[in-house]
């Protein structure tokens, strides 16, 4: 086993990779872009398979799985790393992917050399490894003395004691990667088949249809200029994946991907890729003018990048991407869990936060599909991790780091010995991750793939409360708390993720409910957020408040007392004696113009509960850095609901 780098490597390290309520206050926050059923949502047979198990194999048929044509909400992540990925093995992961799905199972892993072992505190009904595509598990076997891998003339450096020269051996293979330079001992083809043919393999011996559902998957890595323009690929079944998979080394276009995905597709291999950190692409995630592969911003290319990738990755350990108070300054909770800084070790900021939140590019994909350029950006939502270290530290009080070195608090807190203040900042600036929930008809590989493809998804901070959002034209008396109420909302209306039919001139109704996650936070208020395109054909949103927890009403001002604050930052506490366990709404849009097109989705917050920093603090007696929150508000994002004219 190689010693720690972490002190000079890790400049390069970022580079890869109660009561119920109905309640409609009507508290809106005009804004305009800045210019250039049960509280436990587990109980229908979601939680992981049992842990003792290693997996079993299975082949891709679900006939022995019973479907819920009301759906059920099943919570993953499928955006994971494991010591396969180039940078995670450097940043000392010690997980490979057979231990990162039996830990996403619900299984004590050994902390290997770091010592502690780590369990999540509640398993995840799916899981999806997504190593890095290039050189996808090549540098392990730097450590094998039979392995032609380690005659590498980069090995020696890698695994050596040296961290200068490791990291020196680092940059030469992240700079060949960046710029497709095929190193051709890391890059050897006959290599590269065979460690994906094990990436399927350990996927479909972990797959247990109706208890845990994995599908194989890998991410591509294209990094130009040190700005992200990542994307996690997944496959429907294990039964026609490709020989290898296409990576950033066979070209860094967004466009290249797609049309090799659109083969796949032709050949009967269905796939989707999902976006992420587009708040790290310095505004090339959302193009506003032509795209990094030189494409217009045209219909086929709509049609072409929402075929493939149609749902987008809000949050994760690289922060969160809805939003950013540059462009929606009225935003109140728009600042949340923010990492602004692009992939560069330098810890520089994006110059560009225009094409790098999701908020603006959905309104300006309707302004887009009005001019009849189509919508590329008419994206769904989900949540996810991006660990390097095989496990999902997306429980708060379960936080273990993004990368290996991570493991001890100090180091997440203070920084890696070595490292620069710029460094530490980064680290202790990372979120805890996010989740990603689905409403899909079983826990299979077909309904998690089919309702991941129909944007039936939301985004969560980490947490697990359940979220349902209807909309339509004719939801009178419909209520979500029973099974015929939800098979109303779905014969009348559509779901999240869905489209509205053309109206003549009846506004919309929309029906959101939330429960809180079993045992978590109790929840502060429900949102829904509008972007429109107005008659001047001008790009607008405004945000409602639709559901409040106890008896707040909004102040003369117009806006809404806060919910309190119950953290301790001493013994990083906090209480449920603020906020609901449910909230509920039914809203009709009271600015609705039949002409103008629109999109709305909801966001739900919780009440304050203590960020991962404050309980290392606590736990550790450690300073609690002054740039950190003592609290932040949890959240959930649901996929929007859209609605065209005729």
């Amino acid at each position: 086993m190689r010693t720690h780098h972490y002190s000079l490597l890790f400049v390069a390290l970022l580079s890869a990779c109660g009561a119920d309520q109905d309640r409609n206050a009507g508290q809106d926050v005009s804004e305009t872009p800045a210019a250039p059923a049960t509280e436990d949502s587990a109980a229908t047979d979601t939680t992981g398979a049992d842990p003792s198990s290693a997996g079993t194999a299975a082949d891709d048929t679900n006939t022995e799985v019973q479907s819920n044509p009301n759906r059920d909400v099943y919570f993953g992540n499928l955006h994971v790393h494991t010591r396969w990925s180039f940078d995670a093995y450097i940043n000392e992961a010690w997980l490979d992917p057979d231990a990162a799905y039996r830990w996403a199972k619900g299984e004590e892993i050994s902390g290997g050399e770091h010592g502690k072992p780590i369990k999540i505190e509640r398993p995840l009904d799916w899981y999806i490894v997504s190593d890095h595509a290039e050189y996808l598990g090549a540098l392990p076997l730097m450590e094998d003395p039979n392995s032609p891998i380690s005659k590498h003339p980069l090995a020696a450096d890698i695994s050596g004691d040296d961290p200068k020269k490791s990291f020196d051996a680092y940059g030469k293979v992240l700079d060949g990667i960046s710029y497709q330079r095929v190193d051709p001992i890391l890059g050897d083809k006959k290599l590269a088949r065979t460690l994906w043919s094990e990436v399927v393999e350990i996927a479909n011996a972990h797959y247990a249809p109706g208890k845990f559902t994995t599908m194989p998957g890998y991410e591509w890595t294209s990094n130009p200029d040190w700005r992200n323009l990542h994307r996690v690929v997944f496959f429907r079944d294990s039964a026609k994946v490709p020989d290898a998979p296409f990576s950033a080394l066979d070209s860094s276009k967004p466009e290249d991907l797609w049309k090799w995905m659109d083969t796949q597709r032709d050949s009967g291999n269905d796939l989707l890729a999902i976006a992420h950190n587009g708040n790290a692409s310095d505004g090339l995630m959302f193009p506003v003018d032509k795209t990094f592969g030189g494409s217009a911003l045209n219909q086929e290319y709509a049609e072409t990048r929402m075929r493939n990738e149609p749902v987008y990755e809000l949050t994760q350990i690289k922060g969160t991407s809805e939003t950013h108070p540059a462009l929606f300054p009225n935003d109140e909770f728009g600042d949340f869990e923010l990492w602004d800084y692009t992939l560069a070790p330098t810890a520089t900021p994006p110059e560009h936060k225009k094409g790098g939140y999701v908020r603006e590019a959905l309104i300006r994909g309707l302004k887009l599909q009005s001019e009849g350029n189509g919508n590329p950006f008419k994206y769904g939502f989900i949540g996810d991790s991006d660990t390097h270290n095989g496990a999902s530290a997306i429980e708060e009080d379960n936080y273990t780091g993004k990368f290996g070195f991570e493991i001890d608090p100090k180091h997440r807190l203070e920084g890696p010995p070595g490292v620069d203040e710029k460094g530490a900042k980064q680290v202790r600036h990372f979120s805890s991750g996010g989740v990603a929930a689905v409403w899909a008809e079983s826990n299979t590989r077909d309904g998690i793939f089919e309702a991941i493809k129909r944007k039936e998804t939301y985004a969560t901070s980490g947490p697990r409360p359940m979220v349902r959002f209807f909309g339509g034209f004719d939801m009178a008396g419909i209520t979500l708390g029973n099974a015929d109420g939800v098979k109303q909302a779905y014969a009348k209306g559509v779901p999240m993720g869905g489209d509205l039919p053309a109206a003549s001139d009846k506004a919309p109704t929309f029906i959101v409910q939330a429960l809180k996650e079993a045992d978590g936070a109790n929840l502060d208020r429900i949102q829904i957020i509008k972007g429109w395109v107005d008659a001047s054909g001008e790009q607008q949103s405004k945000i409602y408040d639709v559901a409040l927890s106890g008896d707040r009403k909004p102040n003369a001002d117009g806006k809404i007392p806060p919910v309190g604050n119950t953290v301790n930052e001493k013994d990083a506490t906090y209480t449920n004696s603020i906020g609901d366990t449910q909230l509920m709404a039914t809203w009709t849009d009271p600015d609705f113009d039949a002409s103008q097109p629109a999109f709305y989705y909801a966001r739900v917050l919780q009440i304050p509960t203590p960020r991962w920093s404050t309980y290392d603090a606590a736990r550790t007696g450690l300073k609690r850095p002054d740039d950190l929150p003592v609290s932040i508000q949890e959240r959930a994002w649901t996929s929007p609901i859209w609605y065209t004219p005729e």
